[in-house]
């Protein structure tokens, strides 16, 4: 009994966790930044390659490379301070006295040079699947919570729930069926909650393999 208790209070308790809700945040902002950084990168490789031949190229791909590092750099920040997750320095500590050619040598040895590229790459379509899930998972507990707010002072709409082709739609008919729309939100909230908990991990055990040079540190 008492084990049922504590994964009961496990399982409802996330909706007071402030980290839940800011690993929501994290998701949703994932996908617009995997769009920049894919935009970025696109158009930034493919000018700087095509135009190699008149050497223009050179510092338009030196500049891309230096903005990636930036980007990467942030995307290792925010999974350190949105997802709470350790993630290790992207670069050993310059030598002392070291030229710059040294210092470009290493740094496009370094791999997570390529690592961060690849990274900001698969942001896009990782940032995407995980923001459907979150505005999917979002909208049906909002919806449900919402039911009695808008059956009373928007009864215009129409409300109802289609769960398949074979079966007839839920309509909200009276307050009593929005109050269980109520529960049913209620129910879906920590779901959603421990579901956004789920997705956050994955972003952030993913930004610490990528981005650190000892990811098992």
């Amino acid at each position: 009994m008492n084990t049922n208790r504590s994964i009961a209070f496990r399982f409802f308790s996330v909706m007071g966790s402030g980290q839940s809700y800011l690993n929501i945040f994290y998701i949703l902002v994932a996908f617009p930044l995997g769009v920049f950084y894919f935009v970025f990168l696109v158009s930034g490789l493919s000018t700087g390659i095509s135009l190699l031949i008149v050497w223009v190229g050179i510092p338009i791909l030196v500049l891309v490379g230096v903005g990636w590092w930036v980007l990467a750099n942030f995307e290792r920040l925010m999974a350190i301070y949105w997802l709470k997750e350790d993630v290790a320095e992207m670069a050993s500590p310059s030598k002392e006295g070291a030229d710059i050619w040294t210092r470009f040598i290493a740094h496009f040895t370094n791999p997570v040079t390529w690592k961060s590229l690849l990274y900001l790459f698969i942001k896009f379509p990782l940032g995407m699947a995980t923001f459907v899930i979150m505005v999917v998972l979002l909208s049906l507990t909002v919806a449900f919570l919402c039911m009695p707010f808008i059956y009373e002072f928007l009864p215009e709409f129409q409300i109802g729930m289609f769960f398949g082709a074979d079966l007839p739609p839920w309509e909200i008919n009276s307050m009593g069926d929005a109050l269980v729309g109520v529960l049913i939100g209620l129910i879906l909230w920590p779901v959603t909650m421990q579901v956004a908990n789920g997705l956050a991990w994955v972003h952030a055990k993913f930004a610490r393999f990528m981005l650190s040079l000892n990811p098992m540190e």
